[in-house]
């Protein structure tokens, strides 16, 4: 391979930097959908519709490189449509096979939206291929160059046969819609995405370096720390399949391997919070391994080590932020339009916080934020007794 480890290293993180641009509160799926494709592991993507699930995978598709496939499934999906349609001149020969050409089989990264929608006989076909990278319809066999798939649902399926499809997606994260105090970001990130250039690509040379940094690096130092947090999921009431805590290794190697280092370390743990299958035990996962997590650092994949290992803590430093921003920014008195703007933004800095917070576990910056903020949005503020002597 001609290009180096370092420069595999620095060209997929530039390239991720040019993805995430304009997506407001999906840089971390972008970055997931790297690390599984490094890896050689599938992305679970739960949120409702709207939320930017596939732009954010295109774009990231673009920036690695390779042939891509995307579909919407539905309840009358039919196989040909993912698959191919069978080759009719094959058939004339009593051969049943499928023509490939620019279908899933043939795809390096896949985009599957509502992807539990699919039938009996699709989501067998697709066992195999997130499986074995094997497609296999009657006489049809062959090997797919698939990296990583990407599957999106609004919701994680409650029936069992589908649980089992899902398990085989071992990174997984959960999006809501952009908060209020951001929205501001979202409109003008979305409609930069109209006119941009096109973002920089890698090329899948740098993921085949990476993916083989990965494969070779030594877990050996950090192989006793993930078994430790494994004992403390464990004893939280988080069981982790012993498919799934074998498979965390891969996504600790390829962290590690993006982040520039040969030799993961404990800065290389977080990933295994992406590996717990619900949005709940996610966050009790967090806060369990708070201590271990602190340490997590990745230059390239900074967005999703932050979220894992801060989670609430970050989003609420977040807040905080934004409500001390808008605080400062307070319209003059006079101005009863850009005044009554304002308090709507203070309004969407409160109900976030509301939101993600429940009062007994308001971090105590918050706390006083909070105190702020009521007393900005009453009506009997300093500013209005002013307004009224006057």
């Amino acid at each position: 391979m001609s290009v180096t480890f370092e420069a595999a290293a620095s060209a997929v993180r530039d390239a991720l930097t040019d993805a995430g641009r304009g997506l407001v509160e999906r840089e971390a799926m972008v970055e997931l959908v790297a690390l599984s494709a490094v890896a050689g592991e599938h992305l679970l993507v739960i949120g409702p519709p709207g939320t930017a699930k596939s732009e954010a995978v295109r774009r990231t598709a673009r920036a690695l490189g390779g042939s891509y496939f995307e579909y919407l499934l539905g309840r009358f999906t039919e196989p040909s449509e993912l698959f191919g349609p069978v080759d009719l001149r094959k058939l004339r020969e009593g051969l049943v096979e499928t023509e490939t050409t620019g279908m899933l089989p043939e795809a390096e990264v896949a985009f599957l939206d509502e992807v539990f929608l699919g039938s009996t006989a699709i989501l067998n076909t697709l066992l195999g291929i997130l499986n074995e990278r094997t497609f296999r319809r009657g006489h049809t066999r062959m090997r797919c160059p698939l990296r990583v798939c990407v599957g999106a649902s609004n919701a994680l399926p409650e029936d069992d046969s589908l649980a089992a499809f899902a398990d085989r997606f071992l990174t997984r994260i959960f999006v809501e819609p952009v908060p209020d105090p951001r929205l501001e970001e979202l409109l003008a990130g979305g409609a930069s995405l109209w006119s941009e250039a096109e973002a920089r690509a890698t090329s899948l040379e740098s993921l085949d370096v990476l993916a083989q940094a990965a494969r070779e690096a030594d877990l050996s130092a950090v192989r006793p720390h993930l078994a430790h947090a494994l004992r403390s999921l464990r004893a939280a009431g988080i069981g982790l399949s012993d498919r799934r805590a074998v498979k965390v290794q891969k996504l600790i190697a390829s962290a590690a391997a993006l982040a520039g280092r040969r030799v993961p370390g404990t800065a290389d743990l977080w990933p295994l919070v992406y590996a717990v299958p619900t949005k709940e035990a996610q966050a009790l996962a967090r806060d369990v391994l708070r201590e271990l997590l602190a340490a997590s650092e990745n230059p390239a994949l900074a967005s999703a080590a932050l979220e894992a290992s801060a989670g609430p803590r970050a989003r609420a430093q977040r807040i905080a932020t934004a409500g001390e921003v808008l605080l400062s920014e307070r319209p003059a008195d006079g101005d009863s339009e850009a005044l009554s703007a304002w308090r709507l933004k203070l309004e969407g800095v409160a109900r976030e916080m509301d939101a993600g917070f429940a009062p007994e576990s308001l971090p105590e910056d918050l706390k006083a934020l909070r105190v702020r903020l009521s007393e900005a949005l009453s009506p009997a503020t300093p500013a209005a007794n002013a307004n009224v002597a006057a």
